[in-house]
């Protein structure tokens, strides 16, 4: 069967190692899911999310064309977790209420410009 990234598939867990877990997708193919690619969050221990045997959803991110390995992950496919209420309301450095951007500046610059060559022209010449 070909594959191609993106496509969403059911597949069987075949090992589990510390850095992720390998899936059979067909009796010829396997892929793996990387640890930071099981779910959203911090991962300690990849057997508290697989066990062998277990069949598992997954999603193709990638597949190497020289290798044909293939990267797999169940994290695309769960809702990524809303920002909680404290880190929405986190103060920033910078005021999000006033749209500046680059406009103030560009509005000054023929100012500095002027003040700059104004600056030069009353210096004496180095010899």
């Amino acid at each position: 069967m070909e594959y191609r990234i993106g496509d969403i598939l059911t597949g069987k867990v075949t090992g589990v190692q510390p850095y992720g877990a390998f899936v059979m997708l067909d009796e010829h193919t396997q892929g793996l899911v990387h640890i930071s690619e099981c779910q959203h969050g911090y991962v300690k221990d990849t057997s508290d999310i697989f066990t062998v045997g277990q069949r598992v959803e997954v999603v193709i991110l990638d597949i190497d064309e020289y290798t044909q390995k293939i990267s797999l992950s169940l994290r695309a496919l769960q809702a990524s977790p809303s920002m909680s209420k404290k880190r929405r309301s986190k103060h920033y450095w910078t005021s999000r209420k006033f749209h500046t951007g680059f406009a103030p500046i560009a509005a000054r610059l023929d100012g500095w410009v002027a003040e700059a060559l104004d600056h030069l022209d009353e210096e004496p010449a180095h010899k």
